[in-house]
């Protein structure tokens, strides 16, 4: 018996001309999107490449861990650097709750009217407001009218004012994604409302819910006009590697500030100085995000649908 066995240089089926232009349109499509993410990826690594280089004279624990000496043109960032932990970590703990709950009665227990579609949109427009109203609202409300004075508090306050409509808007969309037969099998066995939205819907959207939080990092960290309108100082000298040197009803220097201070404002400093303020900056925010990006991860891994 003779088997034939065929040629394996022979391909057993032959691309047609619409199978191949259908694959050159999908590699220029592929290429064309590649291009367009390296156009915003290359410029980023760029700045931060350049950021690096410029302050890599001064990038160490001592720059880190003293005060700014000799009207801010030696020394370190200690002072504004711990000024910034206060009013991000302050702020959030403020933010986060509040605007966790408040999407949650928005999303699960509010009913679809007018008065509930006007918050929403509320919520979404207060979300583009630029942080110079939220810092000229911060000084009437906590400064003088709650008559908390420029601290550390009154900052906080108003950082937490301005990043509570993204919180609550990227809260219920991590709600809203919960499947509603979650809910429905809940109910059917007797749970609660609330004992479905705790068990089931929540540790269903924590990912969501960081990533919300994650994003306003960033922004109450970089925010320079709330703080200076409401607790911001140009320079206040605390005790180095103290922890707790500023209290709540205290005034506090920020890294942004101190940024734009020694930047504009003060002539004679080395030029790396303001570089590693901002590399310094950035590296705080990106390990605050690095951090609740691992814990998102974790807690997404659980997720069983």
């Amino acid at each position: 018996m003779t088997v034939h066995r065929s040629n394996p240089q022979s391909p057993m089926f032959q691309d047609t001309l619409l199978t191949r232009r259908k694959q050159r349109s999908e590699f220029i499509a592929k290429s064309l999107f590649l291009l367009m993410t390296m156009s915003m990826v290359l410029p980023l690594l760029l700045i931060v490449g350049y950021l690096f280089y410029q302050a890599w004279p001064v990038l160490s624990l001592d720059f880190l861990l003293t005060n700014p000496r000799s009207g801010m043109r030696a020394g370190g960032i200690w002072s504004p650097l711990l000024g910034t932990i206060y009013l991000v970590v302050i702020s959030l703990v403020i933010a986060t709750p509040i605007g966790v709950l408040a999407a949650i009665f928005l999303n699960e227990y509010a009913r679809d009217n007018w008065l509930t579609r006007v918050v929403n949109l509320a919520v979404l427009n207060l979300a583009g407001v630029p942080s110079i109203v939220h810092a000229l609202f911060g000084l009437g409300a906590f400064v003088l009218f709650a008559g908390l004075g420029k601290s550390v508090l009154a900052a906080s306050l108003t950082l937490a004012i301005m990043t509570l409509p993204v919180i609550i808007a990227s809260t219920k969309e991590a709600l809203a994604a919960v499947p509603m037969a979650f809910r429905e099998a809940c109910w059917n066995v007797g749970a609660t409302r609330w004992q479905t939205i705790y068990h089931i819907v929540l540790p269903n959207s924590i990912s969501g819910i960081l990533t919300g939080v994650i994003l306003q990092v960033s922004r109450a960290a970089g925010e320079t006009a709330p703080v200076m309108f409401t607790g911001a100082v140009f320079f206040k000298a605390i005790r180095e590697g103290d922890l707790f040197a500023y209290g709540l009803f205290d005034q506090c220097m920020a890294l942004s500030m101190h940024l734009f201070t020694i930047s504009t404002q003060v002539p004679g400093v080395p030029k790396a100085v303001p570089y590693g303020t901002a590399v310094v900056l950035l590296g705080t925010v990106l390990l605050v995000n690095a951090m609740a990006i691992v814990v998102r991860v974790r807690l997404r891994s659980r997720r069983k649908w």
